[in-house]
């Protein structure tokens, strides 16, 4: 039972990464089709992280009510409904409207999945699990090329995508007693013991500010939020170094600016092996040195921008590790009736990583030299690196 549960889990993982790269596949179609701007899809990019965020917050009080099975149903359900609505959406402004249940729908289950298998399950499958969100965020804008391609229209490439949710939402639903029948956590032994002792009294949701009141946990948001900071900018802006600073084509550094994407699906693959040698510590310092050699070989001149192409699979494979092995550990170090708390705030972080980050290097890029590129990851990597090792003094 417990393997078809975690088989349901992998499932779930592909499927949640279908709809992230959706928009960038199909923005440049649909802004012509409603007649907007091309630079406003990160206005609904920006909607749709600030409600994962919000519901990232709540997710230690949804899952607390509901149960972790109930709250990725839900929430998987959520996001095929949005994702229905954008294939029918007559306009920019409902698209922005649609764009509330859709950030709403991907933070309740990202928060709720992760740190469900942070508790239960060994952390190969942390590993291997990301790896499977890669698979799904990489098949998606294949499906949208699909559905362009035969004339379709970019509104059957979201239904395409909203009809494989609804299915996982069926399988999810028939699945709820696989959650139920799966071995108990001491957060919930915890929550049965005192309950008992205080006549039906169960744990209260930590919020932020209880969270926050954790020793070490402000150190493990601030490496979530430096780790997406390196994620998204290296990804982002790859393409433009490569021209601007490098010379290089705009074909072949689009060609290339992929291979930072195939380094993180492969180096995650890989992880879950080594994962059963080394512990989570050790798999996030081996990413942070993997990472930081491949910024070092960015500044080597080889021929050809060899270094450049290198440095970046090299970065990809070091933040392979990290992202799944800080959620792992962190059970570990809080403990169980704390970590969906911090797994929610964590994911919050992230996305606020991913939101601000990037657009600063743009500011940096314009107005100073987007040759700083290297330097601004370098940045982020050394103050994740200071929080690891804090955190390591503070809970290890």
């Amino acid at each position: 039972m417990a393997s078809l549960l975690l088989a349901v889990i992998y499932i779930a993982f592909i499927s949640l990464g279908l709809p992230d790269a959706l928009l960038g596949a199909a923005w440049p179609t649909m802004s012509q089709d409603l007649a907007v701007p091309v630079s406003w899809a990160g206005g609904i990019s920006a909607v749709i992280s600030m409600f994962t965020i919000v519901s990232a917050l709540l997710s230690d009080r949804m899952t607390l009510k509901f149960g972790a099975g109930r709250v990725t149903a839900v929430s998987v359900a959520l996001t095929a409904a949005a994702l229905a609505g954008f294939s029918i959406a007559p306009n920019y402004w409902v698209l922005l409207l649609i764009a509330v249940p859709y950030g709403l729908g991907a933070g309740g289950v990202d928060a709720a999945l992760n740190n469900y298998v942070a508790v239960h399950y060994e952390s190969r499958h942390m590993s291997w699990l990301h790896c499977m969100w890669g698979v799904g965020a990489s098949i998606g804008p294949y499906i949208m090329g699909f559905a362009l391609s035969r004339g379709q229209g970019w509104p059957w490439g979201y239904r395409y995508i909203a009809i494989l949710q609804v299915a996982l939402t069926v399988v999810l639903v028939l699945s709820l007693p696989l959650w139920k029948s799966r071995k108990r956590t001491a957060a919930e032994e915890q929550a049965d013991a005192s309950s008992a002792a205080s006549e039906g009294e169960t744990r209260k949701p930590l919020g932020v500010a209880g969270v926050l009141a954790i020793r070490g946990a402000k150190e493990i948001l601030i490496m979530f939020f430096c780790y997406c900071a390196i994620e998204t900018t290296a990804g982002l802006w790859a393409s433009s170094y490569m021209v601007l600073h490098g010379g290089v084509d705009k074909i072949t550094a689009a060609s290339w600016a992929s291979l930072f994407y195939v380094g993180i699906t492969v180096g995650r693959g890989l992880s879950g092996f080594i994962t059963m040698k080394l512990s989570d510590p050790a798999m996030i310092r081996l990413g942070q040195a993997l990472v930081l050699a491949g910024i070092l070989v960015m500044f080597v001149p080889l021929p050809h921008h060899l270094g450049i192409v290198v440095g970046l699979v090299v970065v990809g494979l070091g933040c392979a590790p990290i992202y799944p092995c800080v959620i792992h550990s962190t059970p570990t170090y809080f403990g169980e009736e704390n970590s969906q708390a911090i797994v929610g705030v964590q994911m919050a972080c992230a996305y606020m990583g991913s939101l601000l980050m990037p657009p600063v290097f743009g500011v940096i890029a314009q107005y100073i030299s987007i040759s700083l590129y290297p330097w601004y990851l370098l940045l982020f990597l050394v103050l994740m690196t200071v929080m690891h090792e804090r955190l390591r003094k503070i809970r290890g």
